[in-house]
């Protein structure tokens, strides 16, 4: 799904040769650096990146992990995922389990001003409370948000392009956590074949870490939603994380999330007495 051949290709050729302190020329017929510039700019032989980029050197040193991330300016998330895919061929982490304790499901009832839910590495929602699913329009079980963003749904993303680059550089960072996870693999098949998009935004090779940030939904029901996403890892769930999506207060935002909460206590009330 990922290999360090092909993510050591796509950020070299992103370096402007002239922020390492090379002159440029006006005809240059490579993107970026050329492979004995950041060969010769990270200390090791030309022969030996050459063999990095086809996939013929395995298990590269932490020193040169290190030195060529200093080279292709990598940033912490790109860092360790070049640092994940240079072991990959020597210890591979397993794809964790998907079960949801009930403990955590108590803490999603408790939740009733804000849509929340859990999320495994896959994007799949393992479980969520009633707001949440007014939000999404439909059940959670099943639901995956990166088969939702690409496949499904664009419509309710009102920051859709946006939402597009954080789904395939979160997929490339699990890929490069949990290559050997075939539910993962057939994920990232599925979108590839379904969405021109997200075949070329996979090709990038970008990684991104799940971060809080805004997220702004076009729900039919009560319009705009200008939300702010907060992401709470759970150190003894790997690679779940508790997402909680919250208004400003006071604004019309917070308006349409009580409205969205009445809806889900009408829908309560309603269960109840059938």
């Amino acid at each position: 799904m990922d290999d360090l051949a092909g993510f050591l290709r796509t950020r070299r050729s992103r370096v402007d040769p002239a922020s390492v302190g090379i002159p440029t020329e006006r005809y240059r017929r490579v993107a970026g650096l050329r492979r004995e510039e950041i060969a010769h700019l990270s200390g090791v032989s030309v022969d030996y990146y050459v063999r990095l980029e086809q996939g013929r050197a395995t298990q590269p040193s932490e020193q040169v992990l290190d030195a060529l991330a200093g080279v292709l300016g990598l940033d912490e998330t790109e860092r360790g995922h070049l640092h994940r895919l240079s072991r990959k061929r020597r210890r591979t982490a397993k794809a964790p389990g998907g079960r949801v304790r009930p403990e955590l499901l108590h803490v999603l009832d408790l939740i009733t001003g804000a849509p929340a839910l859990i999320m495994n590495h896959r994007m799949d929602v393992l479980a969520g409370n009633r707001l949440a699913e007014l939000l999404y329009g439909r059940p959670l079980r099943a639901l995956n948000t990166a088969r939702h963003i690409f496949l499904e749904e664009t419509d309710l993303y009102a920051g859709w392009e946006q939402c597009t680059f954080d789904v395939v550089g979160h997929l490339r960072l699990a890929a490069g956590k949990y290559p050997d996870d075939p539910r993962l693999a057939s994920l990232i098949g599925e979108l590839a074949m379904g969405s021109e998009r997200f075949r070329r935004l996979w090709a990038r090779a970008d990684v991104r870490a799940r971060a809080h940030g805004p997220k702004t939904y076009r729900h039919p029901l009560v319009g705009l939603l200008e939300l702010h996403q907060e992401n709470f890892s759970l150190p003894s769930e790997s690679g779940m994380e508790l997402l909680v999506l919250s208004a400003t207060p006071g604004s019309s935002s917070a308006d349409g999330l009580r409205l969205l909460a009445s809806f889900a206590a009408e829908k309560r009330f309603d269960t109840e007495q059938s």
